[in-house]
């Protein structure tokens, strides 16, 4: 007996084959004609905002006593920030607090801790007039930064700007490569990135520490801020 095989044609072989198989060929297609690419806004902002942290150390043979030196210290330096706290414009809080033992050569050799208290707030000239006021703790770092509402109208503003730089990027590309348009596939939106906090080198900040009762010399400055949007577009030929 002889068997014939047919060949079927692809395009018969593809109106046969069910719903959901048909389905499974188009979901694990590549997708053809995507781009990836990312547009950034950059902006020269005021620094509105300084941040001093306060601290002192104690050392001692008994850890009570270490610890009763530092509370005392602190709550002098609280009582004194607390004078001219103003929401917003000059916030107080406690810092790092701890006791550790000390060691050398020939083992335990006592006790030593530190205290921190950081002041912030966008009364800067009230905020650095504390470093001269402040006489049971030291400055041992300061930064400027952005407030809460320069930040806020920073990151609209430049997001705007990424967002419009991204399109006309994708439609720019979709004219170089010969496409008439563009879709959006994915999209990422970062928002303003500051620089990182860098506190004041101690050799610097002993030269700038104020004597009593006058502020810390500051200079704010500008940063530079930006806000970069990047995706995928899938370019078109309508």
């Amino acid at each position: 007996m002889i068997v014939q095989r047919l060949a079927l044609p692809a395009v018969l072989f593809a109106a046969i084959l069910p719903a959901a198989a048909q389905s499974v060929v188009a979901t694990t297609s590549p997708p053809q004609n995507v781009v990836n690419l990312s547009a950034t806004a950059t902006m020269e902002v005021q620094k509105d905002q300084l941040t001093i942290a306060f601290s002192t150390s104690r050392e001692g043979q008994d850890a009570a006593q270490v610890q009763a030196q530092l509370k005392e210290a602190l709550d002098a330096a609280l009582a004194e920030a607390r004078k001219a706290a103003q929401p917003g414009r000059l916030e107080v809080q406690t810092g790092n607090f701890s006791i550790y033992p000390r060691y050398n050569v020939k083992g335990p050799s006592g006790w030593g801790g530190t205290a921190e208290l950081i002041v912030h707030g966008s009364d800067m000239l009230a905020v650095s007039q504390l470093a001269g006021r402040i006489q049971t703790m030291t400055v041992a770092r300061s930064s400027f930064g952005l407030s809460r509402t320069q930040r806020e109208r920073v990151d609209a503003e430049l997001t705007a700007q990424a967002v419009a730089a991204f399109k006309a990027r994708a439609g720019e590309l979709a004219r170089q490569f010969g496409f008439a348009g563009w879709a959006l596939r994915e999209v990422t939106v970062s928002g303003v990135d500051m620089p990182p906090m860098q506190p004041m080198p101690r050799i610097a900040m002993a030269a700038a520490a104020p004597a009593a009762d006058s502020a810390l010399p500051i200079e704010a400055g500008k940063a530079t801020v930006s806000a970069t949007v990047s995706g995928s577009v899938q370019l078109s030929a309508r």
